[in-house]
């Protein structure tokens, strides 16, 4: 999860031991997504979240937030999950010029999540928003938020805090592990450059139930009463 490509290698399929071969999973996988993929529906507190972050400001220098997508999710993928009239609106907070994905071309191949280049190309993005005349934006003022423990560790790498918001089923596998998690020494990688990693209770990541539960004054977010 969260790693491009992952279910044809061969961790997946060393794993699944499918009983057809990676041709057919891969045609059957492919017309599932085209399927299904349309009828995404967005996670409790999306929706409300880039609303108001969209409108926060920070209280330690009054600068507004800005927003940049970073997922692994290919260009195929990204226009069907979001080809839905919920998930455009939600995507709408995020300017086209501020969206990475999967296979963009400045990704170098193999350097996808967990490696950080996804989140720095994003970070690169709003950057060059602001301009010369802006103040730029150092990986330590991000926050980046993930679902998936691939993803957890890219945020790190990148210097970045995080707030990991898994699925329920992947908070209880993984229980015993959480602190690891955070720190971004999962075990489950091999990316190299390891002294970017964090410390197990660093402060530097936390994990929340639902993005409902968002603390934005724990972040030094403003957001005003009234959101037009």
């Amino acid at each position: 999860m969260g790693v491009a490509d992952s279910t044809n290698g061969d961790v997946f399929h060393n794993w699944a031991k499918l009983p057809i071969s990676r041709e057919q999973f891969a045609r059957e996988s492919s017309e599932a997504m085209r399927l299904r993929f349309p009828d995404c529906r967005l996670l409790p507190g999306a929706g409300n979240i880039l609303l108001r972050l969209s409108h926060a400001r920070s209280a330690l220098s009054g600068d507004m937030i800005r927003l940049a997508l970073a997922s692994s999710t290919k260009s195929r993928s990204y226009e069907l999950k979001t080809s839905g009239s919920e998930s455009k609106s939600l995507l709408s907070f995020f300017h086209p010029d501020r969206r990475v994905l999967g296979d963009d071309p400045r990704v170098r191949r193999g350097r996808g999540k967990p490696a950080p280049d996804i989140y720095l190309l994003a970070l690169q993005s709003l950057n060059l928003a602001i301009g010369s005349g802006g103040t730029t934006i150092r990986p330590s003022e991000c926050l980046v938020f993930e679902d998936s423990i691939a993803g957890v560790e890219a945020g790190r790498r990148a210097g970045m805090r995080v707030v990991w918001v898994p699925h329920p089923d992947v908070a209880a596998e993984y229980q015993s592990m959480h602190k690891d998690i955070l720190a971004g020494k999962s075990g489950r990688f091999q990316v190299g450059d390891d002294w970017q990693l964090g410390e197990i209770d660093d402060g530097w990541a936390e994990s929340i139930p639902s993005l409902e539960d968002f603390d934005y004054e724990k972040y030094g977010l403003e957001v005003a009463s009234k959101i037009p």
